[in-house]
């Protein structure tokens, strides 16, 4: 099997590998300090490392013969147990460091059981956390991929040069991006649901996108900073929904008649961030802007044939 490192071509499946490998060590290494919580950043890490582990064995599956235990419904399990503590980290820390500066001090004074339930609700979420990372199938599932990356086992596609192969790599994971529901959500009175979805597809798009950055130009590098802005864009809006609806719910009379400043701030930003959502998918869904991601993956596709017959030793992506 070739290696990454190597003076010529390497596999489908040798870059698979040391992908999976660099996510997992991320893993393992995060272990100690998520388990610690002394710090919310590891959590977070974590957090994406999983999510970007999980894209990266969706779509290099076809080259790949990985240990049953290896399985995406205990990623995802795992992903979403880390994901409510992280969302309160979130929401806290806006609620903290962002908002609560710009409100009057009753509002301020007002917030503070706010605080205090949150903060009650993420340590519940945390225990989860814990539970999760010392459950035996997550435990089992480190272990086989641990083994399995020591001796991996590919598919014959999995044994092929990679360059050539990049566009079928990339093609997938924006296929139908375009045709999602959510673009064409106009008004933040529509499906909101809708458009959190289409943030969750872009990130996945995006991840699969910088997974082949090393055997990429310009122009897919282009595309990456542009569906990660938009996808940043979307978490904004959705935090800020998150945080107004979790902040109406513990106030008898709801926000805007208890807190009708912090409940103005959260609109505001609110529609800043669907103001300059709108903006950006409308340009986005203009014809010749889909075609060109496709164009994209095109000419670079024709690249790689210059790129095959010169060899070149090519570094990885950091994840």
């Amino acid at each position: 099997m070739a290696s990454p490192h190597d003076d010529h071509p390497f596999s489908n499946g040798a870059f698979a590998v040391d992908l999976i490998a660099r996510f997992t060590d991320k893993l393992v290494s995060l272990q100690g300090p998520v388990l610690a919580d002394s710090d919310p950043e590891p959590l977070h890490q974590m957090r994406v490392a999983l999510r970007r582990l999980r894209t990266c064995l969706h779509q290099f599956a076809p080259a790949l013969q990985l240990p049953r235990a290896v399985a995406d419904p205990r990623l995802a399990k795992t992903v979403r147990r880390l994901g409510m503590a992280r969302d309160l980290d979130v929401l806290r820390e806006r609620l903290e460091k962002d908002l609560m500066p710009e409100l009057p001090e009753a509002e301020r004074k007002a917030l503070k059981p706010v605080l205090k339930q949150l903060r009650r609700e993420r340590a519940l979420a945390y225990e989860q956390v814990v539970s999760t990372l010392q459950s035996g199938g997550y435990l089992k599932l480190l272990s086989q991929l641990q083994g399995w990356l020591r001796h991996p086992d590919l598919t014959p596609l999995g044994e092929l040069p990679l360059l050539g192969w990049t566009l079928e790599w990339q093609a997938p994971m924006i296929a139908g991006l375009f045709l999602h529901p959510g673009w064409f959500i106009l008004e933040q009175e529509g499906d909101m649901e809708r458009v959190h979805d289409l943030r969750k597809r872009l990130k996945t798009a995006r991840y699969g996108l910088e997974n082949l950055g090393a055997v990429t130009g310009s122009r897919c590098r282009q595309w990456v900073v542009e569906l990660r802005d938009l996808q940043e864009l979307l978490g904004e809006l959705n935090d800020l929904h998150v945080l107004e609806r979790a902040i109406d719910d513990q106030l008898p009379s709801g926000l805007a008649g208890s807190l009708p400043a912090l409940e103005a701030l959260l609109r505001r930003r609110a529609q800043g961030c669907w103001e300059q959502w709108r903006q950006r998918a409308e340009a986005l869904m203009l014809p010749e802007r889909r075609r060109s991601l496709s164009m994209a993956l095109w000419l670079e596709r024709r690249s790689d044939s210059h790129l095959d017959a010169a060899q070149p030793a090519l570094a990885l992506p950091s994840p």
